[in-house]
């Protein structure tokens, strides 16, 4: 019998989700409820048999989106559903489609609709606690390689990837930036600095439209090292280039988690969040860079807009020529099996 996963929280969360899909999919067939974006990151993916869009921000929003949704779904014959994001609306979702039993985290926000809870492991990465959805808490711990995220960018992203470092001259190591985050307070500000620091590499900048601006400034402290690829690519196509990289710096955000997809090395900087919350990056070779000893930090499970405080200490004090340093360390370092 199919399984269905839940997953419409953000798009980190949908990459470090692969691994259960692909636990999922040694049963049998599985089908995905994700966001519009999340079904760009999972396209291609071999685990998923069929993605379900649930835009529910949009045409689908409100209880009638829902409603329509769940009348899609009762008919699948779903043997579980594997609740991945722990929204109460996600579990009203599989309740409502009568997926007889619904498996989720015992902290989730829906817990009370689920049949059975997994213990949310704090202590674990979080592509393994969504893979013990699947294998159980009393599961023993897995090897790494089990729990790496798995993307799948097609012959059309690695076209368009291509076509966009035909425009990068040659030269060193390409280091691939990626300064943005939807949290205001998780964006390092010395990506600049980290570039004119570095001069034997060559940068791509790698985000969304809203990370333009940034990607500017960036690029003009190191004029023809740096190419801005920002809202020019796929979310899949921004995955190959950052396979293409030698290494990535990237904030505690979603690039951090397509490096992790696609197997580059990444130092992940962590400013009011820590690596202890579990969304570290995976990919052989990485590491991750944050202010010790303050007391303040971490200060939120996400990522304030503004810092309580006003001082930012846990970004402000983290000087460029240290990042430098973990960057050359890599770049002349053994290759990362």
């Amino acid at each position: 019998m199919p399984a269905l996963v839940i997953q419409t929280s953000f798009l980190g969360d949908t990459v470090l989700t692969t691994p259960l899909l692909a636990t999922l999919a040694e049963r049998g067939p599985v089908d995905v409820v994700v966001t519009p974006l999340g079904a760009s990151l999972l396209r291609g993916n071999p685990s998923v048999r069929t993605l379900i869009i649930y835009d529910k921000r949009g045409r689908d929003a409100g209880l009638t989106g829902l409603r329509r949704l769940a009348r899609h779904l009762r008919g699948a014959g779903y043997e579980a559903a594997y609740m991945a994001q722990g929204s109460l609306r996600s579990a009203v979702l599989a309740r409502a489609a009568r997926i007889a039993r619904r498996v989720g985290f015992d902290t989730s926000a829906g817990r009370a609709l689920y049949t059975e809870r997994v213990p949310y492991r704090r202590n674990a990465h979080h592509a393994e606690r969504l893979w013990r959805l699947a294998a159980g808490d009393a599961a023993p711990t897995p090897a790494p390689e089990v729990i790496r995220p798995r993307l799948y960018p097609a012959a059309d992203d690695r076209a368009a990837v291509d076509a966009l470092l035909r425009e990068l001259p040659p030269g060193g190591p390409i280091v691939g930036v990626a300064p943005g985050s939807i949290w205001g307070t998780k964006r390092w500000p010395y990506i600049a600095g980290l570039v004119a620091a570095l001069d034997e590499a060559r940068f791509v900048v790698i985000g969304s439209a809203e990370d333009t601006p940034q990607a500017e400034t960036i690029a003009s402290t190191a004029p023809g090292r740096v190419l801005d690829a920002t809202g020019r690519l796929s979310l899949l196509a921004s995955a190959e280039l950052i396979g293409r990289c030698a290494v990535l710096v990237a904030n505690d955000s979603a690039p951090t988690h397509l490096a992790s997809g696609v197997g580059t090395p990444t130092i992940t900087i962590f400013g009011p969040t820590v690596p202890a919350f579990g969304f570290g990056p995976l990919a052989p070779g990485s590491e991750s860079v944050g202010v010790e000893g303050l007391g303040c930090r971490p200060c939120h499970p996400h990522g304030p807009r503004e810092c309580p405080l006003g001082h930012f200490d846990c970004m402000r004090t983290l000087e460029p020529s240290r990042v430098a340093e973990r960057v050359r360390n890599l770049l002349s370092g053994p290759p990362v099996p």
